[in-house]
């Protein structure tokens, strides 16, 4: 027979599963249904208006949620029976939604660095209006240069605390609803790193091609959650890099 403790984890565990699914999929409805708009396209070829810059940091930020929020699963189920255990034990903890909290902030700050990115891309007309590099060699090099990252000692190390979130957790502590929100944005951070070049390839296959973009999505879940993550984060550096390389030479 199961203790309460045990019962009460694992609906727990139901209830972080079922807001972390819940809330990815309101973000891909969302990009499916701004896919599916005639005049979804960033501003072309004029100055960007305030409402420009807010339409498309909201969009960076949506597409982010929808991402990356379904990776970060694992960490939040582990910090969500924690949280119930010291709970328990009569010491309770700040609650799973604003570790959740820190870990979006970090992913927001970085909509903010790649709605700029975009901004800039196309004042230098290397961006179409659609959103997709306008030349193939923009498009190599962004592949290759993902690749090499992919084989950096700095991917390996966000990859490692990516993929360790007992470790993660044990080593960065602390108390507090302050605490969580720092400990969320930590790890945010440390996701970003890991990843921030492989969102730059939406630039590469479009930044609304919602086939690639779920592309992109699956193989960071499989970085982080697939027993030989590491073998597949080098793998795919291999392989973006030869990509790139053919993308160049049949320019």
């Amino acid at each position: 027979m199961s203790s309460p403790l045990e019962a009460v984890l694992r609906r727990d565990r139901v209830v972080v599963a079922a807001g972390v699914a819940a809330i990815a999929a309101l973000g891909w409805v969302y990009l499916v249904m701004m896919a599916g708009m005639d005049d979804m396209a960033g501003p072309d070829l004029r100055p960007w208006t305030s409402g420009d810059f807010v339409m498309m940091f909201s969009m960076w930020a949506i597409m982010m949620v929808a991402m990356m929020l379904p990776s970060a699963a694992p960490l939040l189920l582990v910090y969500a029976g924690m949280a119930r255990q010291q709970e328990e034990r009569g010491h309770p903890i700040a609650p799973t939604g604003a570790f959740a909290a820190g870990y979006l902030l970090a992913w927001t700050v970085f909509s903010g660095a790649a709605t700029l990115l975009q901004w800039a891309l196309e004042r230098a007309a290397l961006l179409s209006p659609q959103m997709v590099a306008s030349t193939p060699y923009l498009g190599a090099l962004l592949l290759i240069a993902a690749g090499v990252y992919q084989l950096t000692p700095l991917k390996s190390a966000c990859l490692t605390h990516c993929r360790s979130p007992i470790a993660f957790l044990l080593h960065r502590w602390r108390r507090g609803f302050a605490g969580a929100l720092r400990m969320g944005t930590e790890h945010g951070l440390y996701c970003v790193g890991c990843c921030w070049f492989l969102m730059g390839l939406l630039f590469v296959g479009g930044v609304m091609n919602l086939l690639w973009i779920a592309a992109i999505s699956i193989f960071v879940l499989l970085e982080k959650v697939a027993p030989r993550g590491e073998l597949v984060a080098r793998t795919a550096g291999v392989l973006l890099m030869a990509a790139g390389v053919w993308m160049g030479v049949t320019a």
